[in-house]
């Protein structure tokens, strides 16, 4: 009886050792998987912060190339058209040249005289010598009589009655216009033709008629 008693004692301790050591090492076993989840969880959040980080570097240098080009185009633009506001207001030599010249033209006391024709000359020499200036710094003025009026370079001001030119044409420069390199300094102003009105063109053509048969 007594060693019944302790052959079941000593199977119980086995079984009670074995539940032990089963459950230290599922024990084990759940801390090892804990553990690689910690560590991959921690994987994925390293490649997100690396990811993260490249995302912002990507933007830092897009943002500094950026900013390069802006400074690179300033520069170039100062350097190009730095004098613009100077050449605008050096246009009003010009004017003021064309003005005295016409003063000039319309003097009756001054009309056919010899001081007169000196006069127009030596002003014609200083346009001359103020356009070869300014061309020479890219200031060029613009052609426009007998073209198409273009609203990027001329600003029309009058229309003129013409039967000889189109609608549209410019017939008379009231003020010339300049370009400064490939930009606008100033739009000629100018007079564009216009359609004879239809009674006046019949005014016109019986006047024709009157002329010829009168031959």
């Amino acid at each position: 009886m007594d060693k019944e008693q302790e052959q079941k004692t000593n199977n119980d301790t086995r079984s009670e050792e074995n539940m032990v050591q089963s459950g230290a090492v599922k024990s084990n076993t759940d801390t090892e998987s804990d553990n690689q989840k910690i560590n991959k969880k921690n994987e994925i959040t390293s490649e997100e912060k690396i990811k993260e980080l490249e995302d912002k570097l990507a933007r830092s240098y897009a943002e500094m190339e950026n900013q390069r080009r802006r400074f690179e185009k300033e520069k170039e633009d100062a350097f190009e058209y730095g004098g613009f506001s100077f050449a605008k207001e050096a246009l009003n030599l010009i004017d003021n040249l064309e003005r005295s010249r016409e003063i000039l033209n319309n003097d009756e006391d001054l009309k056919n005289t010899k001081a007169l024709k000196k006069t127009l000359e030596h002003f014609n020499i200083i346009d001359k010598d103020l356009i070869s200036i300014f061309t020479k710094n890219n200031i060029k003025p613009i052609d426009c009589l007998n073209k198409k009026l273009d609203p990027n370079l001329h600003q029309a001001m009058i229309e003129i009655e013409d039967l000889h030119k189109e609608p549209g044409t410019i017939v008379q420069e009231i003020q010339r216009g300049f370009t400064i390199k490939d930009r606008l300094l100033r739009p000629s102003l100018v007079g564009v033709s216009k359609k004879t009105d239809d009674k006046e063109k019949k005014n016109e053509e019986n006047k024709d008629n009157i002329d010829a048969n009168n031959v």
